[in-house]
């Protein structure tokens, strides 16, 4: 794909997802004329560059979408359904379209408009299906009709005709009468009255020029004399350019190393001074050390804007859910409602681009699984209409996305039953409703008898918390039958360089993610017990002690030291010792997979730390699936 093309294809497809939001907006208020002019501009500006790039099917399905949309700013046809599903089904093709070009392929090779789609747009253009007293003349006005056709209305217009000219020389009257049916056509009807005719009517040249008066033909100053400031517009200045993504990652990667290496060398120093130095050496050192603060400085910085070069709202995400929400609850014959909050909390790049299948998957379980038909809310003393939030916000080092609905909730003891049924668990296994939850993200695992185009595989939940994971996120369930369910999803804001708390255990350099740390406690030689279990009451509220030797399998050892973890079901994780924190560039581990370490990192002093899931500190540094069985 050439530059050229490249970059329509990126601003095309920006343009066509901002469509379906406003379409969708549309559908719930239909008098908002700036989002039909939203629309209309959208659509305007994608068949301008697809004309330019030789897409003749996008040209075709942007040009009778513009039709409609032309009629529908203007009020010559009202907003209705059809009209509405009539430009979501364009706006599919045109993404569509663009998805294929976006994807490598030619532009020889993308298909034709489908004759459906030119039906359902052509319908919509003409009113048909729409209420049978819309004025026959708002109906039809919207069709653009060709600069040819009302040249020669004009040019054929009778003298009587000719003498009721407005003052700028055009004929409406006849031009009207000329594009409605016999019935519809009117005597005399005010200039405002077809003053909704299409602009290129109104500005077409041949037209103009044939109905001057003798003596006056038009040559075009006059327009140029009304816009002067067209002639002497200067070029608009870029305020972004594009960049390839493997390019940011390369600098961010250097950036990040750049900074561990300005920390080692920090800390040289830091050794260094503890000698002494006289003479030209302390001056040299003084020199050294006021050198590599500068660059410590200069390197934090590049990193610091690298990162900002990354990070995207997550709004670019969320708006593609509406429609799907739309539907999905269509087919399923739900009445639903999406609300979205936080669309403009950022995240890193590779999270956002990463959370797309996971989120679908949820919204499509939600609408599957979690919430009610009309008419069992109702039997359910409920609203017919159900709700189903997105929303994120930053909280501290980390980013939270949370999925919500107002449905039935989920049965902790159907669940256990059904993980039962299928051989996941063990038939004695004592779960509690916390863990119960979380056994709808084991593969296999799926409530419904009998799958569906929608569920029932049981793979989606497993996707979930595989992508979440992979993103060195965690992910939590909290569900009250008869209530509602609420998915918590907690991610790093970016990946690359996670702030840590250094730890050691059983001779291992360990870091732990700050967003699960709460504090650190002394730990007591011997402690209470409930169930055979170490607990230790802390600010007055008794949590579990676990070890993170035992938990990552090491050798045990005398752990003292304990961090309360900020988990769903807080505890204190003991340890050996505490070394402080750090800023760590995360390297993912690749070849092997080891329970509990999502990758490694370089300390200050070069020496090699592996990093603890936040996932699997989150559920209490044992893995579901493992506990379960």
């Amino acid at each position: 794909m050439d530059d050229m093309l490249k970059d329509f294809v990126v601003e095309a497809m920006d343009l066509a997802v901002n469509v379906e939001e406003h379409l969708l907006r549309l559908e719930r208020d239909p008098d908002n004329k700036e989002t039909l002019n939203a629309v209309f501009r959208s659509f305007h500006t994608i068949k301008g560059g697809a004309g330019f790039m030789g897409l003749p099917a996008l040209v075709a399905a942007c040009h009778l979408t513009e039709n409609l949309f032309d009629a529908l700013r203007t009020g010559a046809a009202p907003v209705t359904p059809i009209a509405i599903e009539a430009a979501l089904q364009a706006s599919g093709f045109v993404a569509d379209q663009l998805t294929e070009l976006a994807n490598g392929a030619a532009p020889e090779s993308l298909p034709a408009m489908p004759e459906e789609l030119e039906h359902i747009l052509t319908n919509a253009i003409e009113g048909k299906g729409m209420d049978a007293h819309a004025p026959a003349a708002a109906v039809v006005a919207e069709v653009a009709a060709p600069v040819a056709q009302a040249a020669e209305v004009v040019a054929a217009a009778p003298a009587a005709a000719v003498s009721t000219a407005s003052a700028d020389g055009l004929d409406w009257e006849a031009m009207y009468n000329a594009v409605v049916p016999a019935a519809s056509q009117i005597a005399a009807a005010p200039v405002s009255a077809v003053a909704a005719a299409p602009a290129a009517v109104a500005a077409a040249p041949a037209a103009a020029a044939a109905a001057k008066p003798a003596g006056k033909a038009w040559d075009g100053a006059e327009r140029r004399e009304e816009r002067p400031e067209v002639r002497h517009a200067a070029p608009v200045k870029e305020d972004s350019i594009r960049v390839d993504a493997v390019k940011l990652d390369a600098l961010l990667e250097v950036a990040g190393e750049s900074v561990q290496a300005a920390n080692q060398a920090a800390v040289l120093l830091e050794r260094l001074l503890q000698f002494k130095f006289e003479g030209q050496a302390a001056t040299l050192m003084a020199t050294l050390a006021e050198t590599l603060e500068r660059a410590s400085r200069y390197s934090t910085e590049l990193q610091r804007a690298t990162l900002a070069t990354r990070m995207q709202p997550v709004g670019r995400l969320f708006q593609k859910f509406p429609r799907l929400v739309r539907e999905l609850a269509k087919d399923l014959g739900k009445d639903v409602e999406l609300t979205i909050e936080g669309a403009e909390t950022e995240v890193d790049r590779v999270v956002v681009d990463s959370l797309y299948d996971p989120l679908v998957h949820m919204l499509r379980n939600s609408l599957d699984h979690g919430v009610e038909s009309p008419e069992a809310r109702l039997a359910a003393g409920k609203p017919a209409k159900s709700y189903i939030s997105l929303k994120a916000w930053q909280e501290a080092n980390s980013v939270m996305i949370v999925l919500q609905d107002d449905g039935k909730g989920m049965d902790p003891v159907f669940l256990r039953s059904k993980a039962q049924q299928k051989g996941l668990i063990s038939e004695n296994a004592q779960l509690s409703n916390d863990e119960c939850f979380q056994l709808v993200f084991l593969p296999g695992f799926s409530t419904k008898e009998v799958a569906s185009s929608v569920s029932g595989r049981g793979v989606g939940m497993d996707v979930v918390k595989t992508a979440v994971e992979k993103n060195r996120g965690a992910i939590h369930i909290e569900s009250t039958l008869g209530k509602g369910t609420k998915f918590a999803i907690r991610l790093p804001i970016e990946l690359s360089i996670v702030p840590t708390m250094l730890v050691s255990t059983s001779g291992a350099a360990l870091a732990l993610p700050m967003a699960v740390v709460q504090r650190v406690v002394e730990l007591p030689e011997t402690f209470m017990e409930v169930g055979g279990a170490p607990v230790l009451k802390d600010q007055g509220r008794p949590l579990p002690v676990r070890s993170l030797a035992g938990s990552l399998g090491y050798e045990s050892c005398s752990e003292r030291v304990g961090i309360v973890v900020a988990a769903p079901q807080p505890y204190i994780l003991a340890v050996e010792a505490v070394d402080g924190t750090a800023d760590l560039v995360i390297k993912p581990m690749t070849a092997i997979t080891v329970e509990g370490i999502t990758g490694t990192a370089r300390s200050a002093e070069g020496e090699l730390v592996l990093v603890v899931g936040l996932s699997f500190l989150m559920d209490g540094c044992r893995g579901s699936v493992r506990m379960a069985a």
